[in-house]
């Protein structure tokens, strides 16, 4: 069976729609387009590259993640060290290390661009701070006067992926909408994880479908499931930004989904890990990912008899 798949974003939590992936290849599913934000944006980029459920999952098992969380010796001084980052930079992580890392594992399949990939099989969805809009990418690429053949993917990923105050926005320079008054500055838009405006963007493959005798699905893969026993304690300026990006990427996993996409939705419990919990211990992984496995094959037990 053929679906377009859209991946919910998760930061860590993402582990378990590697585990969907699985689940939906054991299902007899092939992808066609797919998209995500934030972690889900990683999911879709590496199926679009070609790789399967099973190299997902050794990529996971072989990825100590909190090698994401690098930043110069200057700022690991403690508190001021912080500090000055977050000021300075916006960012308590720079981000680089996981663009290194997927701008690898892209290469490692001939992906370097969007060019490198099928038309349409690849959409990435970040946030524009600065205009206040989401951003699909590489669709709106012409907006920031950037090529979208000769486009990074895992440049687009990084953008769709940089948690706010945790890692550097990406800032890229705009040719549209530019103001005067606004002088140098303007010229520039910051650009953050997709979260913060669209984290499940199940409307992406809508478009274009009309008219074809048999419309490819789409397929929802969310992460579900409220962090009951972990209260968020706020001990300072940085916790206290941790919980509120936590909560309201809790509020994302609780809202309502149409009728229409709710059917088509595998929900995928996410075991009370945080999204910033990137030193995830190895058996917490190994359940993530068996968690979106298990949820996956039983939806698609049923969803063919719809």
């Amino acid at each position: 069976m053929d679906v377009n798949a859209v991946f919910e974003g998760g930061g860590v939590k993402g582990i378990a729609l590697a585990g969907a992936v699985v689940g939906a290849e054991r299902s007899g599913v092939r992808f066609q387009g797919v998209a995500g934000t934030s972690s889900g944006s990683i999911v879709a980029s590496l199926l679009a590259a070609g790789y399967s459920g099973e190299e997902l999952q050794r990529i996971i098992n072989q990825t100590p993640f909190k090698t994401f969380l690098k930043r110069s010796p200057l700022y690991n001084v403690r508190f001021a060290g912080p500090a000055v980052r977050l000021m300075w930079k916006k960012g308590l992580y720079s981000g680089e290390a996981l663009e290194y890392w997927i701008r690898k594992l892209l290469l490692a399949k001939g992906v370097r661009t969007f060019a490198d990939l099928p038309k349409g099989k690849l959409k990435i969805v970040a946030s524009d701070i600065s205009n206040g809009r989401i951003v699909v990418l590489p669709d709106d690429l012409p907006f920031y006067g950037a090529d979208p053949a000769q486009f990074e993917v895992a440049k687009a990923i990084r953008m769709s992926a940089s948690i706010p105050f945790f890692f550097d926005p990406v800032i890229i320079r705009q040719q549209v909408g530019i103001r005067e008054e606004d002088g140098f500055a303007g010229r520039f838009a910051y650009i953050v994880d997709g979260v913060l405006l669209s984290n499940f963007p199940l409307w992406l493959f809508e478009e274009g479908q009309s008219g074809r005798e048999e419309p490819v699905p789409t397929i929802g893969f969310q992460l579900v499931g409220k962090n009951a026993n972990e209260p968020h304690v706020i001990r300072g300026p940085f916790s206290m930004l941790q919980a509120i990006f936590e909560t309201m990427l809790q509020a994302h996993d609780e809202r309502y989904i149409e009728k229409e996409y709710r059917d088509r939705t595998v929900k995928i419990p996410t075991l009370g890990v945080r999204s910033t919990q990137f030193e995830l211990r190895e058996e917490v992984s190994a359940r993530l990912f068996e968690s979106g496995r298990e949820k996956t094959e039983a939806f698609f037990r049923t969803f063919f008899i719809r």
